[in-house]
C-alpha cells in the first residue's frame, strides 16, 4: 500500500540533477568494460603496444604511485568514488598525473573495497551457520534426552509437547513466588496477601482509553530494533533482593510524599528563577538514609511540578503501571522500557500495592544529548486520604556492576481524585546524573530541568490528556470544511497519528538501540545517519530505511519556528519533496486547547500534471516544553478506509518530522543573541526508504542523496524563519 515511487523520482532529480547525457551513459559503459584491467596494462594497450611484436616483448614498466598521490585520492575516494572526466583531469593536474592513471587508480581502489567486504561479509555468514549448526545440535541432543514427567521414562515425541510440560513446572514455580512476595508486601501495606488460585492463565487488566488503550506499542521495549544492550541485559532481581527491594520501596514511598508536599526550607524560590529549588543540605538533614551518598561524578537535578488534568485518577494509575501505556504516552520522553519481573500485583482488585522492577531509557529528541537509562522499581499505593502514589528509586546496587551515569532517588507521582473526571497531579524528579557528553548547545536546557525534569513530563502528560478527550468528544459540528465528526473515523485517524508519533520519537535520540554514523565535520549541525531493515510489518514499508537526522540552533522563539513549520501555507518553503506544489488541508482534527495541537490530513497538488497527488498525514502538538511537526506520506485509498472507521494497523508509515525545544529557560535578555537567550533547538529527522529490497546493500549514492535532501531542507528553513523574524 506505500506508495515509494512518489519518493524514488524527486530523491533522484536532487541527487543528480536531471537525466544524464548519452555521453555520460556511454562513459559509464567503459569504466564497468575497464574494471577488471590493471592500470598498467591499459596503459600500454592504448599506446599500441599488443600491435608490435617489438614492443610486446620489452619488459612493463610499473608507475608507483607517492605517498602524497595516494593520500590525495583516497581522500577525495571518500567523497566521491566515481569521479567523472572533469574531476579526474582537475585531480590528475594537481597531482601530476595523466587523467587515465587516476581514472585507473580509482577502478582498483573501488575492486579491492568491493572484495575486501565480501570476503568479510562471508567470514561473517560462516561464524553465523557454524552458531546455528552448533544450536541445531544442542536442540537434538535435548529433544532425544526429554523424560515424562509423570513416569521419568523416555518421551516419545508426538505423544507430548516438551516446551509445553516445562511451560506448566515454570508457571507453578511463578505462582508460588508471587503469592510469598505478596505476603512479605502484605506486611507493608497493611492488607491481606492476594492469591492467585482463582486467576485464570493469562488474566490482566485492561482499559479501554478510546485510542488503543494509548496503544500496547511492543516496540517501545526495544524489539524494534532488536536491541541487546544495557535494557536487554539486566536481569530480574534474585531471591535474596527481593525482601531488600520491598523495603526500599516502602522507604521510598515515605520520602515522595514528604518531599511533594513539603514548603520552605526543602523547597526555596528566589526572585531570578521562578522554579523552585530543592536544598541539597535540608534534604541530606531529613532524609539520611536512602539510596546512599551522591557520587562524586555525579550531579543532582531536582524539580516538582503540579497540574490539573482532565483524566480520572483510575486512569492515571493505569498509565503509569502498565509499561507499554506509559511508554506510548510520555513517547517523546521514554525512548524504551520495559518490566522485567512483577512482584505484586496489588490487592483488592486494583493496583494498591503494586510493585515491579523496570528498566528504562529517558531522552531528548535530539542525537546530541545522550540518554539516561535507569534500573528501578515501582511501587503504586493508595493511602488513607484517598490520594495515590506512584514513587521510582533505583536498584544500581543490585546491578553486577554497580556503576551508574545516572539513577533515580525517589521520584514520582501524587494523584488527588478531582470532581467531573478531573485529576490534581504531583510530579517529584529527583536524578542524580553525569551529563558530561551533552553538546554544548543543549546545555542550558539540560540544566534548566526543561529536559528530563518533573515540568516536562507534567506539561507532556497535561497534553496527552487532552488528547484522549478530544478523541472521546462525541460532540463534534460537522458544519466546519474538513472537520471529521464521525466518531469511528476520529478514533482510526488519532490512532494511526499516534504510531506515526510514537515511531518518530524512538527513532530521532541518541538511544543506545541506535547506531548514529556522522557524515562530515564535527560540529553540532552534522548529519547523523543510521540504516535499519523493515521486515515483515505491515506498519512500516518492507525495506531498507535510512534515517538522517540533524540538531541546530536559531536565534527565533520556539513558536515562530513550529507556526512556521506546521502551517501548510509555508510547507512549500521547506518541503523539497512537494516540490512546489499547492499544499491544502484536506481534513483536521483539533485534540488540545491549543490550535497548535491537531492532526491534520494534507494533499500535495503537484505542479507537474505527471505526476499523482501525494497526501500526508500530519501531527503537530506543542507545550511549555516543547513542540513536534511530524509528518508521513500515506496511501490514498488506505486513508479511505481509515477515514472511514477501518483499521489503521496495517498503513505503511515512514514518519518525518522536527522537534523544537526552548534553548534554555524563558530569558528574553537584551545584546547579541546566543544560547539560552529565548531561542530554539531544532531537530530535522528524516525517514527514506532507499531500497525496497530488505537483503540489498546500501549505496554511497543513496546516503549522499538523503545528506542533500536534509542540509538544503535546513537551509530553507533558516532562510525562511531568519528573514521573517527580520521584518
Amino acid at each position: 500500500m506505500f506508495q515509494q515511487n512518489m519518493f524514488d523520482h524527486r530523491l533522484l532529480d536532487i541527487a543528480g540533477g536531471g537525466h544524464k547525457s548519452p555521453e555520460n551513459e556511454l562513459d559509464l559503459i567503459r569504466e564497468d568494460e575497464y574494471e577488471s584491467k590493471s592500470g598498467t596494462d591499459i596503459m600500454e594497450n592504448a599506446s599500441g603496444d599488443d600491435q608490435d611484436p617489438d614492443k610486446r616483448a620489452k619488459k612493463k614498466r610499473y608507475h608507483r604511485h607517492t605517498q602524497l598521490q595516494i593520500q590525495e585520492m583516497e581522500s577525495f575516494l571518500k567523497e566521491c568514488p566515481h569521479p567523472d572526466d572533469k574531476q579526474r583531469k582537475e585531480l590528475g593536474r594537481r597531482l601530476g598525473l595523466e587523467p587515465l592513471q587516476v581514472k585507473f587508480w580509482f577502478q582498483n581502489k573501488r575492486t579491492q573495497m568491493k572484495a575486501q567486504h565480501e570476503r568479510n561479509e562471508n567470514t561473517q555468514l560462516r561464524n553465523e551457520n557454524e552458531k546455528l549448526r552448533a544450536e541445531n545440535i544442542r536442540y537434538k541432543e535435548a529433544l532425544s534426552n526429554a523424560t515424562c514427567p509423570n513416569c521419568g521414562g523416555p518421551a516419545a515425541i508426538g505423544e507430548m509437547s516438551f516446551d509445553e510440560q516445562h511451560l506448566r513446572i515454570e508457571n507453578a514455580r511463578l505462582r508460588d513466588e508471587i503469592e510469598k512476595i505478596s505476603g512479605i508486601a502484605g506486611k507493608y501495606v497493611g492488607k491481606q496477601p492476594l492469591t492467585f488460585s482463582h486467576l485464570p492463565a493469562g488474566s490482566s487488566r485492561s482499559i479501554d482509553l478510546g485510542v488503543g488503550s494509548f496503544g500496547a506499542q511492543s516496540s517501545l521495549t526495544g524489539e524494534i530494533y532488536g536491541a541487546s544492550d544495557l535494557l536487554r541485559s539486566v536481569s530480574g532481581p534474585s531471591d535474596a533482593d527481593k525482601p531488600l527491594i520491598i523495603e526500599l520501596a516502602v522507604t521510598a514511598m515515605e520520602e515522595l510524599i514528604r518531599v511533594a508536599q513539603a514548603g520552605d526550607p526543602l523547597w526555596i524560590t528566589s526572585s531570578d528563577n521562578p522554579y523552585e529549588t530543592l536544598d541539597k543540605e535540608e534534604y541530606s538533614r531529613i532524609f539520611p538514609r536512602g539510596i546512599g551518598s551522591k557520587p562524586l561524578d555525579l550531579k543532582s537535578e531536582a524539580s516538582r511540578e503540579s497540574a490539573v488534568v482532565i483524566m480520572n485518577h483510575v486512569n492515571l494509575v493505569e498509565i503509569l503501571m502498565d509499561v507499554n501505556q506509559w511508554s506510548s504516552v510520555f513517547s517523546s520522553i521514554v525512548s524504551r522500557a520495559m518490566t522485567l519481573e512483577v512482584l505484586s500485583t496489588g490487592v483488592a482488585g486494583n493496583y494498591n500495592g503494586a510493585l515491579q522492577v523496570m528498566t528504562a531509557e529517558f531522552q531528548v529528541p535530539s542525537p546530541l544529548v545522550p540518554t539516561r537509562e535507569n534500573y528501578f522499581v515501582r511501587y503504586c499505593k493508595q493511602h488513607t486520604d484517598g490520594t495515590w502514589a506512584v514513587v521510582d528509586v533505583s536498584l544500581d546496587s543490585l546491578r553486577p556492576t554497580p556503576i551508574s551515569k545516572c539513577r533515580r532517588r525517589p521520584s514520582g507521582y501524587l494523584i488527588q481524585e478531582l470532581p467531573n473526571g478531573y485529576s490534581k497531579v504531583t510530579c517529584v524528579e529527583h536524578v542524580e546524573v553525569n551529563d558530561r557528553a551533552v553538546h554544548t548547545i543543549y546545555k542550558p536546557l539540560v540544566n534548566s530541568g526543561l529536559a528530563f525534569g518533573a515540568r516536562r513530563w507534567v506539561a507532556t502528560l497535561d497534553r496527552q490528556c487532552e488528547r484522549l478527550a478530544s478523541v472521546m468528544a462525541n460532540n463534534i459540528s460537522s458544519g466546519d470544511v474538513g472537520v471529521i465528526s464521525s466518531p469511528e473515523g476520529r478514533k482510526s485517524m488519532l490512532k494511526l497519528a499516534e504510531r506515526m508519533v510514537v515511531s518518530f520519537c524512538t527513532g530521532v535520540g541518541a538511544s543506545t538501540a541506535h547506531t548514529w554514523t556522522t557524515l562530515s565535520g564535527s560540529g553540532a549541525d552534522d548529519v547523523r545517519v543510521m540504516t535499519r531493515k523493515s521486515m515483515d510489518d505491515p506498519g512500516r514499508p518492507p525495506g531498507i530505511v535510512l534515517g538522517a537526522a540533524t540538531s541546530f540552533w536559531l536565534p527565533v522563539p520556539p513558536k515562530r519556528v513550529f507556526d512556521f513549520l506546521r502551517d501548510e501555507n509555508s510547507r512549500s518553503e521547506w518541503d523539497i519533496l512537494s516540490n512546489g506544489g499547492l499544499v491544502q488541508e484536506m481534513a483536521h482534527i483539533a485534540n488540545g486547547r491549543d490550535p497548535g495541537n491537531a492532526v491534520s490530513l494534507l494533499r500535495v497538488n503537484s505542479a507537474n500534471a505527471s505526476q499523482s497527488n501525494m497526501l500526508i498525514l500530519q501531527e503537530s502538538c506543542t507545550d511549555s516544553t516543547g513542540s513536534y511537526v511530524i509528518y508521513a506520506p500515506v496511501d490514498i485509498v488506505a486513508m479511505n478506509v481509515v477515514l472511514s472507521g477501518g483499521d489503521p494497523d496495517y498503513v505503511a508509515l515512514l514518519p518525518s518530522g522536527f522537534a523544537i525545544l526552548p534553548d534554555g529557560p524563558n530569558n528574553q535578555s537584551g545584546g547579541i543573541p546566543d544560547v539560552g537567550s529565548g531561542g530554539s533547538l531544532l531537530t530535522v529527522a528524516f525517514q527514506i526508504l532507499v531500497d525496497s529490497v530488505p537483503t540489498a546493500k546500501l549505496s554511497l549514492g543513496s546516503v549522499a542523496t538523503v545528506n542533500s535532501l536534509i542540509k538544503c531542507t535546513v537551509e530553507r528553513i533558516k532562510g525562511a524563519v531568519l528573514c521573517e523574524g527580520q521584518q
